[in-house]
């Protein structure tokens, strides 16, 4: 299967602003290991946005 270079270099570019890790150390990970990051990185996003709104 092929992965779209757009979409990985999207999903490297949305690990790497919230956790501060290299290029290198994502694309170490497999699909599956990267796919699960991202997934917790938008809940903790959405997290911090609905309580921000609730504050707010």
């Amino acid at each position: 299967m092929t992965y779209a270079p757009d979409r990985l270099h999207e999903e490297v570019a949305y690990i790497a602003y919230h956790f501060h890790w290299s290029r290198a150390e994502i694309l170490d990970l497999e699909h599956l290991d990267r796919r699960r990051y991202l997934s917790h990185i938008v809940g903790f996003v959405n997290r911090a946005n609905a309580a921000a709104q609730a504050d707010g």
